[in-house]
């Protein structure tokens, strides 16, 4: 991971913005697109959440890689056979890297999931997540299921709304982990982790008596964030040096909103692998982890809803 000057980590945006729509260059097509993911990336398990709400398994497919990211990015079962990690079916590659030199050989930016896919025109639609699950949300309502296609989780009436903090959720919780994790002085892991926990308490605030970020409905504000907080307590507190609090004992409101989304709702339990989401951080970042040695804790992953 590069960091600037002052030792600050900055995350370089996705590249490839195409969008899937009526009349467009990437029709919503039943079978056309492949979905590259790994379950440990927090942006990707956004999309598997979102493809599964909406009920677009026999939509869109799904390859898994492994969490080992190495010194070639994320590879295929081929390259490293991990438990739960998928070959390549569309071309055989050996690492998602492979995939982003078919299409553009002179790419010079990280080799990142999610990577949605178009079949027909063997390219990348997009990589950019906070894209792929609104793709998700609407293109393809006109082909499903009246029950699928009446599902929003970005309707029209709280769209500012979810904009407003999925805005500042990003920048200080979704990568202020990130920016706190791969800071390389003191000044600027401080510059992150303040703001981070700044927000978690904002968060513990907005979610006291409720049971969803915006409104009193589940909306892509929940899934966004869900996928930060989940991986908190098993990776972030230690590997990140986010410990100034836990979830579990720190941020009462927010845990019961985590576990309740993750045991009620299985959209969300069943696209969380957390030995994929371990092995992944605590494996794939020797400049922070140089031993690779993998925590047994926090037992469990996840407590109970009853908790």
């Amino acid at each position: 991971m590069k960091t600037g000057q002052d030792g600050s980590f900055d995350r370089k945006p996705s590249q490839f913005r195409s969008w899937i729509e009526k009349g467009g260059k990437f029709e919503p097509e039943k079978g056309r697109y492949h979905l590259y993911v790994s379950y440990a990336c927090p942006w990707a398990t956004r999309t598997l959440i979102m493809r599964k709400l909406k009920g677009l398994e026999d939509f869109i497919d799904v390859s898994v890689v492994s969490p080992h990211m190495g010194q070639h990015g994320w590879p295929f079962a081929s390259a490293d056979a991990f438990p739960g990690t998928d070959d390549d079916p569309l071309y055989g590659a050996q690492h998602i890297k492979d995939l982003y030199l078919r299409v553009a050989p002179d790419y010079d930016g990280r080799f990142t999931v999610p990577v949605l896919w178009d079949k027909h025109t063997h390219t990348i639609v997009n990589n950019e997540s906070s894209e792929i699950i609104r793709m998700f949300n609407a293109a393809f309502n006109h082909l499903l299921p009246a029950d699928k296609a009446q599902l929003d989780y970005y309707p029209e009436h709280v769209r500012k709304e979810i904009d407003d903090v999925n805005d500042w959720v990003y920048d200080t919780v979704n990568n202020g982990v990130y920016k706190s994790g791969f800071a390389t002085s003191q000044a600027a892991y401080e510059k992150a982790v303040y703001p981070l926990f700044a927000s978690l308490d904002r968060l513990e605030k907005l979610l006291t008596g409720k049971h969803y970020l915006v409104g009193d409905q589940l909306t892509e504000a929940d899934i966004r964030l869900f996928v930060t907080i989940v991986r908190f307590d098993p990776v972030y507190v230690g590997h990140f040096k986010c410990n100034i609090r836990t979830i579990r004992d720190g941020y009462p409101a927010i845990h019961s909103w985590l576990r309740k989304l993750y045991w009620t709702v299985p959209a969300f339990k069943e696209t969380c692998n957390f030995e994929h989401i371990k092995t992944h951080y605590y494996w794939s970042h020797p400049t922070v982890n140089p031993h690779r040695i993998i925590p047994v804790g926090p037992v469990p992953d996840i407590l109970p809803l009853d908790a």
